[in-house]
């Protein structure tokens, strides 16, 4: 549904904003897009919607080629800006009805797909009220109807959740999460980590330009932190000197009621580890998996990119 190659953008001839970005992402997906402001996650967005032309490589979104065919890209898309554009002096439905006709969406269809977003969004109440009225959580939801009105097979999301509470953020993402299920490819640039985590199939970290890392959380998990860890919880200090652990396990860390394991084949691993343990007498309580989240990935990652930066002289 969007593929890019060498995506890059530069700007007063020096300066590389986007640089070699590579990306495929499947029908039904959803894309997390993390990175520090000004990495350049918004620049990639702009030009997946046909409104800056790269400067080399090239991008097709829902088959169209964003150099070429730019009015049909920026049909199949609805896109969610961190500034929103909304027109302050008109009301929600006028303002969702002005859009409906710009896409070109039919009366009927439009406004039963109006009438559902309005009412999923909690803005019935608002909806003959003028935009300008709205509190910045009512405007996130109205900017975010107005990206499904004509029901896009592509949604590019810039920070979909900021500004509202966690009630009418929790509504969102699950607007987002039933949209997966329809077939429909969604990028998220986002902050908030943990809602990265939750909704995203595929994770691309970018810095300066290019892309780091991508793949499944499962992968990056994999590949930045490496093997999982597994922690033993203990009734009381234990000698574990006469321990002999199995291959591809490691202690990784002890203390006096608890030890924690590094397993590269948990399905293999853990059934031998437990299985000395237990022979030798160790007074176990729990066995549990520590958690290794996007948070710990994404910091990882960024600390690794930063440390190879060369670093100026200091003179």
């Amino acid at each position: 549904m969007i593929e890019t190659h060498d995506l890059s953008k530069q700007f007063n001839n020096d300066f590389w904003a986007v640089d070699g970005v590579s990306l495929t992402i499947k029908p039904g997906q959803i894309l997390a897009l993390l990175g520090q402001n000004g990495a350049g996650k918004t620049t990639t967005v702009r030009m997946l919607t046909a409104l800056l032309y790269p400067t080399r490589g090239w991008a097709r979104v829902n088959g169209y080629d964003v150099a070429t065919q730019g009015a049909r890209v920026r049909a199949s898309i609805g896109v969610l800006t961190e500034q929103h554009g909304l027109y302050m002096r008109m009301s929600g439905i006028e303002y969702l009805d002005f859009f409906g006709e710009l896409y070109g969406v039919d009366g009927d269809t439009h406004h039963a797909e109006r009438k559902r977003l309005i009412e999923y969004f909690g803005l019935a109440e608002a909806a003959h009220r003028r935009i300008g009225e709205y509190s910045k959580g009512m405007k996130q939801k109205l900017a975010l109807a107005r990206a499904l009105i004509h029901n896009p097979p592509v949604l590019l999301l810039d920070e979909p959740t900021s500004a509202m509470d966690p009630e009418s953020a929790r509504l969102v993402r699950d607007q987002i999460a039933s949209l997966k299920s329809s077939q429909r490819t969604i990028i998220i640039c986002t902050h908030n980590l943990a809602e990265a985590e939750a909704l995203a199939d595929v994770v691309a970290v970018i810095y300066r330009g290019r892309i780091l890392v991508s793949g499944t959380l499962d992968e990056l998990k994999d590949s930045v932190l490496g093997p999982s860890e597994y922690e033993v919880k203990l009734s009381q200090n234990w000698d574990a000197s006469g321990l002999v652990l199995p291959e591809d396990v490691i202690l990784s860390d002890q203390v006096p009621d608890r030890m924690r394991f590094r397993v590269k084949d948990p399905l293999v691993g853990n059934p031998k580890l437990i299985h000395q343990l237990s022979a030798n007498g160790a007074p176990i309580v729990s066995v549990s998996e520590s958690p290794r989240t996007l948070e710990q990935v994404y910091l990882k990652v960024m600390a690794d990119a930063q440390a190879a930066r060369p670093q100026p002289e200091v003179r």
